[in-house]
């Protein structure tokens, strides 16, 4: 590793040791850097130097900020941070607030002075907020002002000292950047030092916190949007995903400013406002969960979808069903992907005429992925296994003992379970606990969510592994039923004979449930955990 520019050394203090770290793997020469390297002065001075200053950065709400509007407002927000708030390198500090220019410029802002920003969920609360600010060791909050009152009870405690607020009546920051200048020069960082730190969704207990470096930053650019995101100046990004899941962070920032591109964010976070924003906007690219395609495909003559040039799916698997209703729709293939917040973008994928409906794709360029048994034997050729990957970035996670469960002989385990072809493309079968074993059959549960989804009754669906003295587990379905549908016994049975007629009949749900809404994390996640639990 390169020496750290941070005077505030928590990070790299209390990285894993360099024996539980995967093998990193840098086979393109554009990950080579030269050092120091800082991402928010790759990603925004250096899209000044090549674009007209008043070209679109961010559109939001009826607003235009220009890339010099936003360069001016990051710099700014430099001069706030290290002259009124006392932020030196090193330092974490958390952003709370939906996506907007603003919470942009601050996420830029934390990487040119060289600190390391936490990005958090909008929809966290006190509690869960409390395990990140002590994990992470956070004294300064910078948050939007509707969203302060979560943050409060933490205010003035043994952790964090100070929370400084935006976009209200009486918000803070507004004033401090007033009087200040608009150049910033970025701190010298190494390529090496920590400067986000993503905690992941969906977890129970102590949260898992993972340490990405500047050079991360780069790299998921360098891979995934280079190779399966054609785009250029003229494009214009939308989605949903917010900044604090990686996967937002890449789609909406910066993918956006490293192809010098717009963004054109939706006012609230839904399939609808998007579609409105697509029309609105004449937005290129679109990136949202497979959900948010399937609400949108059935309201569709709704909106003139026909800007749209590029559209990536990811958050949970995407169904052929889906794929091929969106296809059909937009006459646009839907880019899949599987990512993961320990490797803070997409790995595997598939773009233009290489995408086969169903299949998640192969390997991004720069990553390499390989298939393990249950003795964790490496799997050679068409076979079904534990996921690993290993490629530029990987698997730090802050001060955890989980990191030596995540790393197995250098290779990142993403906890899926895939099935490799022939041509080596990799089909998601399922999450390694979404298996269920009933009577010495192993069935996996989105493929029975894929077949329960193609009724016209079923709105959501959700499959389980659920105890059973007989079988050791059956198959359970919880369903939301589609408007205008009756929930009950007699709908139960016509989709468990759906599930006979479209698979082989042992997978059919034995127990079928019906519910007003499916539990999801903050990130839109489906927790099949919670419907585990015992009710």
């Amino acid at each position: 590793m390169h020496p750290s520019a941070h005077r505030d050394t928590f990070a790299r203090d209390n990285l894993p040791p360099k024996s539980e770290w995967p093998v990193f793997e840098y086979h393109l020469p554009r990950l080579l850097l030269p050092d120091p390297f800082n991402c928010g002065k790759w990603l925004l001075d250096d899209a000044m130097a090549a674009v007209a200053p008043d070209k679109p950065a961010i559109i939001h709400k009826g607003v235009v900020w220009s890339y010099a509007d936003l360069s001016s407002a990051t710099n700014r927000l430099c001069h706030v941070l290290t002259q009124d708030l006392g932020v030196v390198p090193g330092n974490r500090v958390l952003l709370r607030g939906g996506n907007s220019p603003m919470m942009f410029a601050l996420w830029l802002a934390v990487m040119k002075t060289g600190a390391i920003a936490v990005s958090t969920m909008p929809m966290l609360r006190s509690r869960e907020l409390e395990q990140i600010v002590d994990k992470a060791q956070i004294g300064l909050a910078i948050c939007e002002e509707g969203l302060r009152d979560e943050l409060a009870i933490l205010e003035n405690g043994p952790v964090l000292q100070r929370t400084v607020t935006y976009g209200g009546r009486g918000a803070e920051l507004e004033s401090l950047m007033a009087a200040k200048p608009a150049d910033f020069d970025a701190v010298a960082t190494s390529q090496d030092d920590v400067c986000l730190i993503a905690f992941t969704s969906g977890t129970t207990g102590e949260p898992k916190a993972t340490l990405h470096f500047h050079r991360d930053v780069q790299a998921m650019c360098e891979t995934f949007a280079r190779h399966m995101v054609p785009a250029d100046e003229t494009a214009i990004f939308t989605g949903t995903p917010p900044i604090a899941f990686t996967f937002g962070l890449g789609a909406l920032l910066v993918f956006p400013l490293y192809f010098r591109a717009t963004i054109a964010l939706p006012d609230a976070s839904t399939p609808v406002a998007l579609a409105e924003t697509i029309q609105r906007h004449r937005a290129t690219h679109v990136f949202t969960s497979p959900t948010a395609y399937k609400v949108i495909a059935t309201r569709a003559r709704e909106f003139d979808l026909s800007s749209l040039r590029v559209c990536v799916s990811a958050g949970e698997a995407l169904s052929r069903a889906i794929s091929d209703q969106w296809f059909a729709l937009t006459g646009i293939r839907l880019i899949d992907g599987i990512g993961g917040t320990e490797m803070i973008h997409i790995f595997i994928s598939a773009t233009g005429d290489a995408i086969r409906p169903g299949a998640t794709g192969k390997p991004v360029p720069g990553y390499r992925a390989v298939l393990f048994d249950a003795e964790g034997r490496m799997l050679e050729g068409p076979a079904v296994g534990r996921l690993g990957v290993r490629g530029p970035t990987g698997c730090r996670y802050l001060s955890d003992p989980r990191q030596r469960d995540y790393v197995f002989q250098g290779w990142n385990m993403t906890g899926d379970i895939y099935r490799r072809d022939e041509d080596g493309y990799y089909w998601y079968v399922a999450r390694g606990d979404d298996m269920i074993v009933s009577s010495g059959y192993n069935i996996a549960g989105p493929e029975v969510e894929a077949a329960l989804a193609l009724h016209p009754d079923v709105e959501e669906v959700a499959v389980i592994g659920w105890p059973d003295a007989e079988r050791g587990q059956i198959v359970k379905a919880v369903v939301v039923a589609r408007s205008g549908a009756t929930p009950g016994p007699d709908l139960a049975k016509l989709l468990q004979e759906h599930v006979k007629k479209t698979l082989a009949p042992y997978k059919y749900p034995r127990a079928v449930e019906f519910t007003a809404t499916l539990p999801k994390t903050t990130t839109g996640k489906l927790q099949r955990s919670a419907l585990r639990a015992p009710r």
